[in-house]
């Protein structure tokens, strides 16, 4: 569920409190779901009433061709439906596709949210994707000749175990105050500066 305004308010609190400690910007963004995969439910319905003509070559009734059309045509419909419920939808998604979908749209934001664009090049985003679990933390180059990418791995995974747990506000809130001890560490702060807003950003 996304975050209400409360917890809004308290991890954008946060981000202020630890941008006083190094020069980079955080940007947090959340996005409920990367993609609706919309032609992947539909083409495991259509594939699925493909199907039909053959299984009804083992039933003992026998349709005409127009009620086997018929037939056909409900099972599709019936499955498209089916198929776009959250539960059942996540579950004949590949995941590897989730995880396409959610890194694009990190890029995307990324860009968007003007990351690459500040002074000295010290963007930070913070990108979860609710629906697939998916965290990403992006660092621009400024922090990068600092920071591997291997580092923030360990932040990311006790994040996406938040998210899976429906703890997105906690997740968010460990995972500002761990990225700002590393960015205290390894981009401290020189001036004082505010390039980008500190609210979280909701897809």
């Amino acid at each position: 569920m996304l975050l209400d305004k409360a917890a809004q308010d308290a991890l954008a609190k946060a981000i202020n409190e630890q941008e006083k400690r190094t020069d980079a910007e955080l940007v947090t963004v959340l996005a409920g779901q990367a993609d609706d995969y919309r032609y992947v439910t539909l083409m495991w319905a259509a594939l699925l009433s493909l199907l039909v003509p053959a299984v009804l070559l083992f039933l003992p009734h026998w349709l005409t061709a127009f009620e086997a059309l018929l037939l056909q045509w409900g099972v599709l419909l019936v499955l498209a439906v089916l198929f776009r419920l959250h539960p059942v939808q996540f579950r004949i998604v590949p995941r590897r596709l989730q995880r396409q979908r959610a890194a694009g749209l990190a890029r995307q934001a990324f860009l968007q949210q003007g990351l690459h664009r500040t002074a000295g090049a010290t963007g930070l985003l913070i990108f979860v994707s609710e629906a697939e679990h998916y965290v990403e933390i992006l660092a621009d180059q400024g922090i990068a000749r600092h920071v591997d990418d291997g580092e923030w791995q360990t932040i990311v995974d006790a994040f996406i175990r938040r998210v899976k747990a429906g703890q997105v506000a906690e997740g968010f809130q460990e995972c500002v105050a761990a990225c700002g001890d590393k960015l205290a560490t390894h981009v401290p702060a020189t001036t004082e500066k505010n390039e980008l807003p500190n609210h979280l950003v909701i897809l």
